[in-house]
């Protein structure tokens, strides 16, 4: 088991224990496992359900489109990066090569 395979484990084992903290069913953690996705959504999807304790399964799904969406902005802004500094690079290198 590789370091990333354990990180996803151990996310998913807090969600778990989360979802189960706030009373909802274990099905409900994978449900939002599946749509989060990766270790750090999951473990911020964790703290807000023991922090907020909602009151329904929206109030969870809105939490985890909002996380998924803020993930994907997030990855969206660094590639966007990247292709500029690459760019940036191009445009800056000596003509003579």
């Amino acid at each position: 088991m590789t370091v990333k395979d354990n990180a996803y484990e151990d996310a998913y084992g807090d969600l778990l224990a989360a979802v189960a903290d706030v009373g909802y069913p274990r099905k409900l953690a994978t449900v939002l496992a599946d749509g989060l996705r990766g270790p750090r959504s999951m473990r911020r999807m964790a703290a807000y359900l023991r922090a907020a304790r909602p009151h329904s399964m929206e109030e969870i799904a809105d939490e985890m489109l909002a996380i998924v969406e803020q993930r994907d902005t997030w990855v969206r802004k660094k590639v966007s990066e990247r292709a500029q500094a690459s760019f940036n690079e191009f445009l800056n290198r000596d003509p003579e090569m």
